[in-house]
């Protein structure tokens, strides 16, 4: 087939990657990139039109596009989440021009790439067996400023993704640990229900040091003054200390306080994982993804992470077949976006 162009966005509210890339129906391949900053366009119609009229000159206006969004997406409306900016597929199709365009949630989207990764996108957690389905459902969580979660299920056109809630979820304390920490962070955030991001997430492992720092044992901790203004200040404050980052890096020096902090987190972070697992069935494979994953690659492969996404009773043996894997390319958003718009391009515009 001749090579296309394809148009992929991955709208967030402090920043919007735009890329064109080609698809020969071998390969696609990145020809050109922007960073904008969101908060600079009160539309995205003159920000996708500025993009498109200084591409290279041998870039071609692309036929298919997709958008990735940082907030919900009804039909063909999105909100971006932490901006005043509504956007209409319609209008965003005039502006770009070509044949379709389809807004996509901002971590549903990732779904479209995760079968498509290369080894340096991704990193293997646990190799999983060959007695499963491998065209089975995909999942993919990832502890970011929240917990992002999707689902991908496999349809005669090709997968479909589906965005789901469930870092908002009940947290359910597994060991007296948990428990004394579910109940101190009620209480300090003043609620009396306890979501599951609340500490599944990079937030959370701030908490969860927070927590850990408010004990007997750690009054004369050296993070305890900065756990006082990352707990009284707010988060948009310029220098506010990034608690999550020094509990990681005090744990990787050998800080014991942190280190206990740190398995916590790991821990539970596992055992949501492997919630999300059975919940889906995901035999085509479960993925980890967000901010943090990178950051936190060693913990993930620990026998701590493991052992809690594995301990889930009398579905351990399925749960050991599973193929887990980590994402570490931070340009993950933008190539899933890339990979929706070729699928729309292949499906000729019959894709739902």
């Amino acid at each position: 087939m001749a090579s296309i162009s394809l148009l992929a966005g991955d709208m967030g509210g402090t920043k919007t990657l735009l890329g064109l890339f080609s698809w020969d129906g071998l390969q696609l391949r990145k020809l050109h990139q922007h960073r904008y900053s969101s908060a600079q366009w009160a539309e995205m119609e003159p920000m996708l039109e500025h993009f498109l009229d200084n591409r290279p000159a041998n870039v071609a206006p692309p036929s298919h596009s997709c958008i990735a969004v940082a907030g919900p997406v009804h039909g063909e409306t999105a909100q971006i989440t932490n901006l005043c900016l509504s956007l209409n597929q319609k209008q965003l199709l005039e502006a770009c021009g070509g044949e379709q365009l389809e807004l996509v949630n901002d971590f549903a989207v990732l779904i479209y790439g995760l079968q498509h990764l290369s080894n340096d996108q991704q990193v293997v957690l646990q190799q999983g067996g060959s007695s499963i389905p491998a065209d089975g459902p995909l999942a993919i969580l990832g502890a970011g400023t929240g917990l992002g979660i999707a689902r991908g299920v496999p349809t005669p056109g090709g997968l479909m993704a589906m965005p789901s809630e469930g870092g908002h979820q009940e947290f359910s304390p597994r060991t007296a640990a948990e428990w004394e920490l579910a109940q101190w962070l009620k209480a300090d955030l003043q609620i009396d229900r306890l979501s599951v991001e609340r500490i599944v997430s990079g937030t959370g492992l701030g908490h969860v040091a927070d927590w850990r720092l408010q004990l007997d044992d750690a009054r004369d901790h050296p993070l305890c003054t900065q756990a006082h203004a990352w707990r009284h200040q707010p988060a948009d404050t310029a220098d506010r200390p990034d608690l999550p980052a020094l509990a990681s890096q005090a744990a990787a020096d050998g800080d014991p306080l942190m280190q206990e902090a740190l398995q916590l987190w790991l821990s539970a972070y596992g055992s949501v994982a492997g919630d999300l697992a059975i919940q889906e069935l995901c035999t085509g494979g479960l993925w980890i993804g967000g901010g943090t994953a990178a950051k936190q690659l060693a913990g993930l492969r620990s026998r701590t992470f493991l052992e809690a996404l594995l301990n889930k009773g009398r579905f351990r043996p399925l749960l050991e077949q599973l193929p887990v894997r980590a994402v570490i390319d931070p340009g993950v958003g933008l190539f899933s976006a890339a990979c929706r718009a070729r699928m729309l391009a292949e499906s000729g515009g019959t894709l739902a």
